[in-house]
């Protein structure tokens, strides 16, 4: 098809299909920033509170509220799950990476990497201390939590961590389906966190949802400037290095 049209058509599409990643990284941080104000509207207003308590007591034995519903090992699936989004494993990830990266020779990526995780936990704990929502004491907890409610910090930085890392990988295959493979992981590993909370008693569906609306909103403008850096060539295209391995 290329080699039908112009130069000057070649020129305009090569910057069409440029335009397309920026458009769609900076309309999905809209999109999710818009999700997260209404959502946290709604549980400011208390309107969230009929729903989430049914969710959660949908998810317990009613004869005991301390069991969560299904098999044993069911519920220590969740406990190992769940852990996948805590600071613990998420550091460990983060900074695994960012060496792997920067061994590799790709300083723009592995500052990208650092920078949208750590500021990521800075929103998380700021919007934590700002809204000052209570763990939900409708059911035992099944799990320990040390902090504020909304927005959940495991769903929220499960998303930007593994949605940063998978869009960082897709970025080097060149076959669709490897990267939508890389994506879809991305995506299931923080939503089934997020599930994970909900299970366990330690958040309030609402307080997901939050998480992972602004964890894709936190994940998508940090894609829409890296972006802009590779095109100012402060961060590496696919195949380069900062400097020789």
């Amino acid at each position: 098809m290329h080699a039908l049209l112009s130069p000057a058509g070649r020129l305009w599409l090569r910057l069409r299909l440029n335009e397309i990643g920026p458009l769609l990284s900076l309309a999905g941080c809209g999109l999710f920033a818009w999700l997260f104000i209404v959502l946290a509207d709604e549980v400011f207003e208390g309107e969230t509170h009929a729903i989430d308590s049914t969710i959660l007591l949908a998810l317990r034995n009613p004869d005991n509220l301390a069991d969560p519903i299904g098999p044993r090992w069911l519920e220590e699936t969740a406990r190992d799950i769940t852990g996948l989004g805590g600071y613990t494993i998420l550091t460990l990830v983060t900074v695994s990476v960012t060496i792997c990266l920067l061994m590799a020779g790709k300083r723009g990526a592995a500052i990208l990497l650092a920078v949208a995780v750590i500021g990521g936990t800075l929103l998380s704990t700021g919007l934590k201390i700002g809204f000052e929502r209570p763990r939900p004491e409708l059911v035992p907890h099944a799990t320990q939590v040390y902090t504020a409610s909304f927005p959940s910090g495991h769903a929220m930085l499960s998303a930007v961590t593994y949605l940063t890392l998978g869009a960082l990988l897709a970025r080097v295959q060149q076959r669709r389906r490897i990267k939508a493979f890389v994506m879809g992981l991305a995506v299931v590993t923080t939503l089934l966190v997020g599930v994970s909370r909900i299970y366990l008693g330690v958040h309030w569906p609402s307080d997901v949802l939050g998480g992972w609306a602004v964890g894709a909103a936190w994940a998508s403008l940090c894609w829409f400037v890296a972006l802009q850096l590779q095109r100012r060539g402060q961060v590496e295209k696919p195949g380069e290095t900062s400097s020789p391995p």
